[in-house]
């Protein structure tokens, strides 16, 4: 990769992805982009920026074209939750963004990554050490819908026209520099600011509820990872079931409790988040990626919990 285009810089993967890759790649070999610039004042001179609706074809044609691009990184999204509330809109942005990157890169010579996730799954999919291979009926969100759709877009645009496409099935990631924006896993970030600000948090998924989840600067590490892989050793490519660490809220409590031993947890499920969860995988089998481009988290729970107090506790005091 040489020239990266992000599309949704602003969001929580974008917001620090693209510090991530300018730091590898060059400040200005990174182009970062948004519909909302509010959302990207924290990239103010650090490299190009240039607000894009990404579902506007002809303007994003334009970026790529201009900047010569020969990466499209896609992370435009409504997330699980959020999307429930406007099916119809969480299509048109999911699928909409997905479609114009990779017709985008087909024109233009560009590989495409784009995020799949453990939405991706759905109630018949083995539940424990989900296979890279398995059956997706993903029927119980469009956010999972959309993800299976565009797993499947990305095959098509490799097998059909030679695009470089490539993706992760990421799991809920956990991260002290954005707030999360609408998914079933925002519990797992939301507990660490309540846990340093309040000394409790009340949970709205249920106890024994177990998801897979990931520290950000592994997923940033499994990003740059897949993309600079050999592709002769790609066997798979849309998408890769990546994981670390999965846990229930208990056990998250519990690891908060060894730095913070008052620590209170108490639970409102919310019916629509706790219906989603219940549908995903409680762990997936991450073989592959590490087989065929070496995938190695760096982080486990008690290593994550402890950076996340520490960099939350620094962040409310300032």
């Amino acid at each position: 990769m040489k020239r990266i285009l992000i599309l949704g810089a602003g969001g929580q993967i974008g917001s620090e992805l693209v510090p991530h890759l300018r730091g590898i790649y060059g400040n200005d070999n990174v182009i970062a982009t948004d519909v909302n610039a509010d959302k990207c004042k924290h990239l103010d001179g650090s490299g190009p920026f240039e607000p894009l609706n990404a579902l506007d074809g002809e303007a994003f044609s334009a970026i790529v074209k201009r900047y010569r691009v020969d990466a499209i990184f896609n992370l435009v999204a409504l997330l699980s939750a959020a999307g429930e509330r406007d099916p119809r809109l969480a299509w048109n942005v999911n699928i909409g963004a997905l479609t114009n990157s990779l017709y985008i890169g087909k024109d233009n010579g560009c590989a495409v990554f784009t995020p799949s996730s453990i939405g991706a799954f759905g109630n018949d999919t083995p539940k424990d050490k989900t296979p890279q291979d398995t059956l997706q009926r993903s029927n119980t969100t469009i956010y999972g819908v959309c993800k299976v759709a565009g797993e499947l877009l990305g095959d098509y645009y490799y097998h059909r026209f030679g695009v470089d496409t490539r993706s992760v099935r990421f799991p809920g990631l956990i991260s002290h520099v954005a707030m999360p924006g609408g998914g079933t896993t925002d519990y797992a970030v939301d507990i660490f600011y309540a846990a340093v600000r309040d000394g409790a948090f009340t949970c709205n998924v249920a106890a024994g509820t177990y998801m897979d989840m990931m520290y950000m600067p592994d997923a940033l590490d499994a990003v740059v990872r897949l993309m600079e892989a050999d592709p002769a050793r790609l066997k798979h490519r849309n998408s890769f079931n990546i994981a670390a660490m999965s846990f229930d809220p208990e056990a998250l409590a519990a690891a908060i409790r060894r730095h913070l031993p008052a620590f209170r947890l108490s639970y409102d499920v919310d019916p629509v988040k706790q219906a989603i969860a219940d549908s995903w995988p409680n762990s997936m089998d991450d073989t592959c990626a590490r087989e065929e481009w070496d995938w190695a988290p760096r982080y486990d729970l008690p290593a994550m919990t402890a950076e996340m107090l520490d960099r939350i506790r620094e962040k409310l005091a300032r």
